[in-house]
């Protein structure tokens, strides 16, 4: 059975992911850990806990999903894992970093291998399913595990809300095309691990999202 943990990092309030089941092996999504405080953090869980960081992916390559991605990326020897509709995002961090006035600690490593729309994530016992769901981003994906029942979205869905769809690549009717077509068939009950906030879940978005 796959479990699923979440850290809070950096001055965006991002949450990084750490998927892992009982073989021990582990996949880390969107290490926003931003000093080295927060990265020592998700170093130490990982010791503590006996896992093996297998695969490093980003949902999307905003600035505050992408802080800790050398940092994983080197620690582990993993290659960055993105659809590659977000190079160009990825490419743009100095010119991120100086839009919102905040410094880029270091520079992410460049993708190493790119996930395509309905590509198994596999690691351990544990299959992820890749669901383009663009809207928030060019090409964000969403990463949803059937036999265990929840979804990593990224910025796609939140608890009564949705991504911000003003940042380059954005586009709300296509995010809401991604939540309407994309995740909402997933099931009511499927848990939605979302990059800001609280975890939620289909059936409860469905009724009580005021923007789908």
């Amino acid at each position: 059975m796959a479990s699923v943990v979440s850290f809070t990092f950096n001055p965006f309030q991002e949450n990084t992911y750490v998927v892992y089941d009982e073989t021990g092996e582990c996949v880390i999504f969107d290490p926003g850990c931003y000093d080295a405080t927060e990265k020592e953090e998700l170093r130490i869980y990982l010791h503590k806990h006996d896992l093996t960081p297998v695969r490093l992916i980003n949902t999307h390559c905003h600035i505050d999903h992408v802080f800790g991605n050398r940092f994983v990326a080197e620690t582990y020897d993993l290659p960055l894992e993105i659809h590659r509709g977000e190079i160009p995002v990825l490419e743009s961090l100095p010119q991120t970093a100086a839009f919102f006035g905040i410094r880029l600690p270091e520079p992410s490593p460049p993708a190493g291998k790119f996930i395509e729309d309905g590509d198994w994530v596999e690691f351990g016992t544990t299959r992820l399913q890749a669901i383009l769901t663009p809207g928030h981003s060019p090409a964000s994906l969403s990463f949803y595990c059937e036999k265990d029942r929840f979804v990593i979205a990224g910025d796609v869905l939140f608890l009564q809300s949705i991504g911000r769809t003003d940042l380059p690549g954005g586009d709300f009717d296509t995010l809401i095309r991604s939540i309407t077509e994309r995740l909402f068939p997933l099931g009511d009950d499927v848990r939605v691990y979302p990059g800001h906030g609280p975890a939620t879940s289909i059936g409860y978005e469905k009724i009580h999202n005021p923007f789908v």
